[in-house]
């Protein structure tokens, strides 16, 4: 299993990079899985925990948790701020990671709270100079990798 400190003490300046962009707002967005399969988005909070793990959590009962208890997989994505519409060059870029939530013990409220492994992490920002986006990307087991899309 591969969690957030695991990425911090691999690649340190991308993971402070990723971090920084989930720390734009308080709220960001996660994707689950319904019975069914279907996607379901909903808004969470993230936590990157002194303790090296990220965390994200629901209030007791909320679909988002019975949909992770049911299959843990998850996809995160970072709160998303527009750049100036007379320079879009200045986007400072958004991350998303994946991976598997693994429950907790329950709060005396009841609230639920996840620890996420890590499966892939990628950030994508434009580019120097602005006329491509730069899509960083890193997975366990092949590390950070870099392309570039015109």
């Amino acid at each position: 299993m591969t969690w957030w400190s695991d990425l911090v003490a691999a690649e340190p300046e991308f993971a402070a990079r990723v971090r920084a962009r989930f720390a734009v707002r308080k709220h960001g967005t996660m994707a689950t899985l319904r019975r069914d399969g279907s996607p379901r988005i909903s808004g969470t909070e993230f936590d990157f925990g002194d303790d090296g793990q990220l965390r994200l959590g629901s209030m007791a009962g909320a679909v988002k948790a019975l949909d992770l208890r049911r299959d843990p997989r998850v996809a995160l994505h970072s709160p998303t701020e527009d750049a100036p519409p007379d320079d879009p060059s200045t986007w400072d870029g958004d991350a998303k990671i994946a991976g598997r939530a693994h429950e907790e013990p329950p709060a005396e409220d009841g609230s639920h709270s996840f620890r996420i492994e890590l499966t892939e992490v990628v950030l994508t920002r434009v580019g120097d100079p602005p006329d491509h986006l730069v899509i960083e990307s890193w997975h366990p087991d092949r590390g950070l990798e870099r392309r570039t899309r015109h």
